[in-house]
């Protein structure tokens, strides 16, 4: 969890606390030490954060503290729900989780709303443990513009091995595509993640290629074809 958000869920669990949290209680909700929990109390504290109490004691937040609001007009805030709400169908537990943190800061600053409810019906979740790749790993490669070894099964159940520079996701309603530059095929193509059963990081880079590859990908590909149409591996 990066730091920011952990200064913000402190903030929460003790805006909710009814006694004092020590160090040990805080650092096993967030899976952290307590000398991290100490450092990131007094940084709260040295940001005008109203948190009394010390190490070996507790910590309890002063009564009366808020958050600022988000600059979010009513329509925004609602199109920000359904948006988080809409990635639980596509399959990418790193942004659903992401999605979740974000939820329970607007939650926080605006009160729930429940009246708002989005199908969870979608791609299949990633799941390492059932031998899918995660499709936070790929959004990592893309990032890192670092090639990836790929074991990838066909419609036909073929498997086939690849060398891929990974250059985008396109989340479509049924499942989540790879596209890249096979060195295998010459050329752009696009993998279901679901159908990802191996991959490896390689060392080697292309960030001095991607952003052109990037740009020729999107002229020869629509964003607006069904996945079927997409999965010319």
């Amino acid at each position: 969890m990066p730091r920011s958000d952990r200064l913000f869920e402190i903030i929460q669990i003790l805006r909710s606390a009814r006694a004092p949290m020590t160090a040990d209680v805080l650092a096993q909700r967030l899976e952290v030490s307590k000398r991290t929990i100490y450092r990131d109390i007094a940084t709260l504290q040295a940001r005008q954060t109203p948190i009394d109490g010390e190490a070996g004691i507790g910590y309890m937040m002063r009564a009366g503290y808020d958050l600022p609001p988000l600059n979010f007009d009513a329509e925004e805030i609602e199109a920000l729900r359904v948006g988080l709400a809409m990635l639980t169908r596509t399959g990418d537990s790193g942004l659903q989780a992401a999605a979740l943190r974000i939820h329970r800061k607007v939650d926080a600053l605006h009160g729930p709303a429940d009246w708002l409810q989005v199908s969870p019906w979608g791609a299949a979740p990633d799941d390492p443990g059932k031998g899918c790749v995660s499709v936070a790993s790929l959004r990592d490669a893309i990032r890192r513009a670092v090639k990836l070894r790929l074991t990838y099964r066909d419609e036909a159940g073929t498997d086939t091995k690849r060398v891929v520079r990974p250059l985008a996701l396109v989340y479509h309603l049924e499942c989540v595509l790879l596209a890249g530059w096979c060195e295998l095929r010459g050329g752009f193509r696009h993998f279901r993640a679901d159908r990802i059963y191996a991959c490896t990081v390689l060392p080697a880079s292309f960030a001095e290629q991607g952003e052109t590859l990037r740009a020729l990908w999107r002229e020869q590909n629509r964003w607006d074809l069904p996945a079927a149409s997409l999965t010319d591996v």
